[in-house]
């Protein structure tokens, strides 16, 4: 690819996630905004003045003369995987939101056809760049911490009825998969950045106030090992009134004791270690902005200077798909235990 050329970029899926993909391909001076594609008509319509070819199916965007390098997936859960394996088919690099898959099968199905292709694979997982994030990957990257002893995620946000609209893909086990997948993936993915994988899971789960909104859970509390060492648990919930309240992490280390908070684990709350002081960081990107309820960290700008470094030889990939993998799989082996 030459180094000028500007990466030109298809979008599947163009709701609320795939508009926000649309306006950063459209900021970034080294990206081009090739097709958009939806198989709902009333999404497509807020792009028709936009002056760019849209499209009712996957299949008729990839039979298409409509020339572009990376597919975008941004649609329902349960579609990722054979949308994935079609672009790559069709030649295409892949920037895939969250989860990859709903299945380690599935994940490893889109990770043989990469290969065979020899193409790329994003896996979407912005909170990384979250300077809180990328601090504490720092620490522990550099043992500053020490040993790690006790780790405790909590993520308590607000999803109701607003959310889990009755005829839609929300809160469905097909398309949806639950909480750990469409809500909290983003965390599950920055314990494992930081810690490795875990074993020994005991898990307990309720249904509190989605009883007719969900085909699943509302509330989890997960305990575990880490084979690194240390003791872990993830206590969420989708039933808290009115709006989000906290995504936290608090590290109990030898050193010293950190916690990451506020609403999306974007703040440094608490810093206690052994003859360090915590710099100061730079301001943290605002939430994604859904409406009637928010998201995780707006960093899909860094997740596309990913790609555009990537596909012109400037940097190594961020989130590859063996680490998309490695979250489905957790969150697999976490929902066996129900």
């Amino acid at each position: 690819m030459n180094k000028k050329d500007k990466i030109r970029f298809a979008i599947i899926g163009c709701g609320h996630i795939g508009k926000r993909h649309a306006s950063i391909i459209k900021e970034n001076k080294e990206c081009d905004l090739a097709a958009l594609c939806d198989t709902d008509p009333d999404k497509l319509i807020v792009f028709e003045n936009e002056g760019v070819p849209l499209f009712n199916s996957l299949d008729s965007l990839l039979i298409s003369d409509i020339k572009f390098d990376v597919l975008c997936i941004a649609t329902p859960n349960g579609l990722h995987e054979e949308q994935t394996i079609k672009g790559l088919k069709s030649g295409y690099h892949i920037v895939l939101e969250k989860p990859m898959a709903l299945t380690k099968a599935g994940c490893e199905r889109i990770i043989y056809e990469a290969l065979q292709q020899h193409k790329h694979v994003f896996c979407v997982m912005q909170n990384r760049y979250s300077p809180s994030s990328a601090w504490i990957k720092d620490i522990v990257t550099r043992k500053v911490l020490g040993d790690i002893f006790i780790v405790q995620i909590n993520c308590y946000w607000n999803r109701d009825e607003k959310y889990y609209v009755k005829g839609g893909w929300h809160g469905t086990r097909a398309m949806d998969g639950g909480p750990l997948f469409t809500q909290f993936s983003h965390f599950v993915d920055i314990m494992y950045w930081l810690f490795g994988d875990i074993k020994n899971i005991q898990t307990q789960f309720n249904n509190f106030n989605h009883n007719d909104l969900v085909e699943f859970e509302d509330t989890g509390v997960v305990t575990f090992d880490f084979i690194n060492g240390g003791r872990g648990s993830i206590s969420y919930s989708n039933s808290v009134w009115n709006k989000n309240f906290e995504s936290t992490i608090t590290i109990i280390a030898e050193n010293g004791t950190v916690k990451i908070g506020g609403q999306y684990m974007n703040q440094v709350e608490y810093c206690h270690i052994k003859n360090y002081e915590v710099p100061k960081l730079p301001e943290s990107s605002a939430p994604n902005d859904y409406g009637p309820y928010k998201g995780s960290a707006a960093n899909h700008h860094y997740v596309y200077k990913n790609v555009v470094d990537v596909l012109k030889g400037r940097e190594t990939i961020t989130t590859n798909a063996l680490e998309g993998l490695k979250v489905v799989e957790i969150i697999e082996r976490i929902y066996s235990l129900k």
